[in-house]
C-alpha cells in the first residue's frame, strides 16, 4: 500500500482517451505521408522494407551498389516502402531494340547459307522468330511474377542445373573437340546457358541470407562468408563447364561470379588472389590441352597455317568486317556470307554487321549493349532488397561479358572461341534462356523503394 500510494502524480500513465488519441494522430500522419508518395493514387502495393536512405547513397558515391552500404544503414534508416508498379520503360525499348536488331541480322546473315545448306533460305528466321516468340512470351510472363517466387525457387533451379551439367558429361553428344549439348529427340539443350542465370541467382541468394555475417567483425570470419564460400560455388560451377572443354563458358562463368561477388562486398585481397588463381588455371589448361594450345597458336601466329584449315574463319571474319569500311556494303549486300565466313548466322555474324552497316552499325550494336548495361545499374540502385539488387547486376553483368567476348573474338583481339552475341546469334535454347533472364530482369524492375515522409 505505501508503495502505490507513493507513486508520484506525473509518473501516472495517461488517459484511454489520451492513448487513442496520439494513436489516431499516428496513423493519420502515416496517411498523408503515403499520400505525398502517391500511394493512395496510385492504389499500387506497398510493402515496408529497409534500405539505404538516400544521404546514404549520396554519401556513398561510387560504392553504392555493394552490400557495405545496405547493411550500414540499418540502424538509423528510415522506413520504406516497396512499391510495384510497371515494367521498366527504357530498359523494355532497349531489349525489345535488340531483338529486332538482331532478327534482322540473322535473316541478313543466314539466308545464302540456308539455301546451301537446306534448299531454304528462310531457314533459319524462321526457325529464330519462333524460338523469339516462345521467348518473349516466357519474357512477359516471368516479368509478372512476385520476384520473391523467384528467390523461393533459386535452389530448386540451381539443382537442377547442376544436374543437367552432371548429365551433359555422361550422356553429351560431341562437336569437335567439346562436349556441350544434350539432346532430347530433335530438341537440343546447352546446360552451360542454363547455369549462367542459375549462377546468378544462387549467388544473390546466397548472399541474401548472409548479409550480416557477410559484415561480421573479424577478417577471418567476414572473409569466409563474404568472399570464401561464394567462390567456392563459382569454382565448382567452373569446373564442371572446363569439362566439357567449353574454355569461353568457363571464363564467362568465373567473370560473372567475380561481378557479383565484388558488388556484394568480396574482400579486395581474396579478389584478387582468385583473379589471378584462374588465370594460372586457364593458362595450364591452355597448356596441357591440344585442343586449347591450337586455338592459341591461331592466334598467335595466324601465317603458319593454311588458309583453308583452321584460320579460315577468323580470316574471313577480318575480311568481312575490314571491307565495311564506314557506311557499310548496303544491308543484305555482304559478300563474305556467301558461304566464305561458316555459319555467318552464328558466332562471326558481328562481322557481316561490320560489313553490311559498316563501322555506323558496329557503333550501334554497341551502344545498345552499354545503354542495357548503364539501364541496368539504374534500376539495381532502385531495387528494393539484397537479392534484387545482386540478381540485376549479375544479368547485366553477363549479358555484356559475353557481348564483349564475342566482339573481341571477330576482332581477332583475344583466340577463337565459341561465344555467342546475346540477342543477334542464332540460337534455341540459349535465345530462350535469354529471354527467361529479361523476363527476371524487368520482373524486379517493377519494383523500387520509395521513402516514407
Amino acid at each position: 500500500m505505501s508503495f502505490i500510494s507513493g507513486r508520484k502524480k506525473d509518473k501516472k500513465s495517461p488517459p484511454a482517451e489520451q492513448k487513442i488519441k496520439r494513436k489516431g494522430e499516428a496513423v493519420s500522419g502515416e496517411v498523408k505521408g503515403n499520400a505525398a508518395h502517391g500511394f493512395e493514387e496510385s492504389g499500387r502495393k506497398k510493402e515496408p522494407i529497409l534500405q539505404v536512405p538516400e544521404e546514404k547513397e549520396k554519401k556513398a558515391g561510387k560504392k553504392r551498389f555493394r552490400l557495405r552500404n545496405v547493411l550500414a544503414a540499418a540502424e538509423d534508416s528510415k522506413e520504406i516502402f516497396r512499391e510495384r508498379g510497371g515494367v521498366d520503360r527504357p530498359m523494355l525499348v532497349i531489349i525489345l531494340l535488340l531483338i529486332c536488331f538482331g532478327s534482322i541480322m540473322v535473316f541478313s546473315a543466314s539466308y545464302a547459307y540456308a539455301l546451301s545448306k537446306t534448299g531454304d533460305s528462310y531457314f533459319f528466321i524462321k526457325r529464330q522468330l519462333a524460338f523469339s516468340a516462345i521467348g518473349i512470351a516466357l519474357m512477359f510472363g516471368i516479368s509478372f511474377l512476385d520476384y520473391r517466387f523467384i528467390r523461393k525457387i533459386t535452389p530448386l533451379y540451381f539443382g537442377g542445373a547442376v544436374l543437367l551439367l552432371l548429365a551433359v558429361l555422361v550422356l553429351g553428344v560431341a562437336e569437335g573437340e567439346a562436349v556441350r549439348w544434350l539432346y532430347i529427340g530433335s530438341f537440343s539443350i546447352q546446360p552451360s546457358e542454363i547455369m549462367k542465370l542459375g549462377l546468378v541467382l544462387i549467388l544473390a541468394y546466397y548472399y541474401s541470407l548472409t548479409e550480416k555475417q557477410v559484415w561480421a567483425k573479424g577478417f577471418w570470419r567476414s572473409s569466409l562468408f563474404s568472399t570464401f564460400i561464394p567462390l567456392g560455388i563459382v569454382l565448382v560451377v567452373c569446373i564442371l563447364v572446363a569439362l566439357e572443354k567449353h574454355i569461353s563458358g568457363t571464363v564467362i562463368m568465373f567473370a560473372i561470379g567475380m561481378a557479383v561477388i565484388w558488388s556484394a562486398g568480396g574482400k579486395k585481397v581474396w579478389f584478387a588472389a582468385a583473379v589471378g588463381g584462374f588465370g594460372a588455371g586457364v593458362a595450364a589448361i591452355i597448356a596441357f590441352t591440344d585442343y586449347a594450345t591450337k586455338r592459341l597458336d591461331i592466334f598467335r601466329n595466324p601465317e603458319n597455317y593454311s588458309v583453308q584449315s583452321e584460320v579460315w574463319q577468323t580470316l574471313q571474319g577480318l575480311y568481312a568486317v575490314g571491307s565495311g569500311g564506314f557506311f557499310g556494303v548496303g544491308l543484305g549486300n555482304s559478300r563474305q556470307k556467301h558461304l566464305f565466313v561458316s555459319q555467318p548466322q552464328n558466332d562471326f555474324i558481328f562481322a557481316i554487321v561490320c560489313e553490311e552497316l559498316g563501322l555506323i552499325g558496329a557503333v550501334a550494336v554497341i551502344a545498345l549493349f552499354v545503354a542495357f548495361f548503364m539501364r541496368g545499374l539504374i534500376i539495381s540502385k532502385r531495387v528494393p532488397d539484397v537479392f534484387s539488387k545482386l540478381t540485376v547486376i549479375g544479368i547485366v553483368s553477363k549479358v555484356v561479358i559475353q557481348a564483349f567476348l564475342n566482339i573481341a573474338v571477330v576482332t581477332n583481339l583475344i583466340p577463337n572461341t565459341g561465344v555467342s552475341l546475346p540477342f543477334f546469334s542464332y540460337g534455341g535454347s540459349a535465345l530462350i534462356i535469354l529471354f527467361m533472364e529479361m523476363g527476371v530482369l524487368l520482373c524486379i524492375s517493377r519494383y523500387s523503394c520509395l521513402e516514407k515522409s
